[in-house]
């Protein structure tokens, strides 16, 4: 089996986490309850103040596959790569940042969105290999098997459940990883909320508020607004006529919005469109999730899972992050 070194999918190196305090919790208690005059504040449990992980899967599985040698097979024969290159950079950003949860949101590749009915072209010329769509069909199962929640649902994207679960995690007072390689997720940074951005081998950009207007000149409340103006070629999305990426970041600064752009006077001829644009490049926070409780990775599960899928090296640094 090929496996590459220093980079998102290979593999990850198991380091043990200090168990000397596990279990062991600090006296809170007053040593005079009698002589307190403030409410105590309520303790904090540790996993609240731990992050909720959300992955796009789509992402970093298209990455993988690209990214490791078509040579790497599971049993029968079958492709391995996305897989294997999937499951190394979630035990490595597992590793790195101790999640209470892990979300996995997923693509219905078989299933058209409104974005598709809105927009004939959205997305129009995508085509994938048979042996992407296998292996995406299995990462769930494996994801499943870590002890971790996916999320999948026909008429959502991957990022409409992005959006969702940082919704509901800022909602509760949590905070949030998404970790995508699709930049337009920067509309969910927030105090909150920092987006894992891969830039580089083995190297993920941690990218908040600050970050988004550094890199796009506007706030992430207003990327959508961005891409409607400059478009998207992923996604097929032409955007307003003549305007790139530093004529759109400049409109907003004058105007503040697509919309208040369009009220005066701006793009008369494109007005629907660019307000279609925008809508497509919104993510839904209204896309149904599953109920994210903490979790505790079942590794001996995931590893059972790799070595029925002869994927032996794979299992084996499962078995040892028990």
């Amino acid at each position: 089996m090929t496996e590459l070194k220093d980079d998102y999918f290979a593999p990850v190196r198991i380091e043990l986490p200090n168990v000397a305090t596990r279990g062991k919790r600090p006296n809170t208690e007053p040593r005079h309850p009698e002589r307190r005059t403030k409410k105590t504040p309520v303790a904090i449990s540790p996993s609240a103040r731990r992050p909720l992980l959300v992955i796009d899967g789509d992402s970093f599985a298209h990455r993988a596959y690209h990214a490791l040698p078509k040579t790497i097979r599971r049993d029968s024969n079958q492709p391995a790569g996305a897989i294997l290159g999937f499951a190394n950079m979630l035990l490595r950003l597992y590793q790195a940042e101790r999640p209470r949860a892990v979300l996995v949101a997923w693509d219905t590749l078989d299933a058209p969105t409104y974005r598709h009915t809105a927009f004939e072209g959205y997305q129009g010329g995508r085509e994938f290999d048979d042996e992407l769509i296998d292996q995406l069909e299995l990462i769930p199962d494996f994801v499943t098997a870590c002890g971790f929640a996916n999320a999948k649902a026909a008429g959502y994207e991957a990022d409409d459940f992005l959006a969702g679960a940082v919704a509901r995690e800022e909602k509760r007072g949590g905070t949030v990883l998404v970790a995508s390689g699709d930049r337009d997720t920067f509309q969910l940074a927030s105090e909150r909320c920092t987006i894992l951005y891969p830039v580089r081998a083995g190297e993920m950009a941690r990218i908040g508020p600050v970050e988004v207007r550094t890199r796009y000149g506007v706030n992430p409340k207003q990327v959508p607004d961005f891409i409607a103006l400059r478009g998207d070629p992923s996604d097929r999305i032409p955007g307003a006529s003549g305007v790139g990426a530093a004529g759109a970041a400049d409109l907003l600064r004058r105007y503040g919005s697509l919309e208040a752009l369009l009220a005066a006077g701006r793009f008369p001829a494109q007005a629907e469109e660019l307000r279609l644009f925008r809508s497509i490049a919104t993510m839904n926070p209204t896309a149904p999730l599953p109920r994210i409780r903490d979790q505790k990775p079942t590794w001996d599960e995931a590893a059972a899972l790799a070595k029925k899928w002869r994927l032996n090296q794979l299992a084996a640094r499962l078995s040892a992050m028990r």
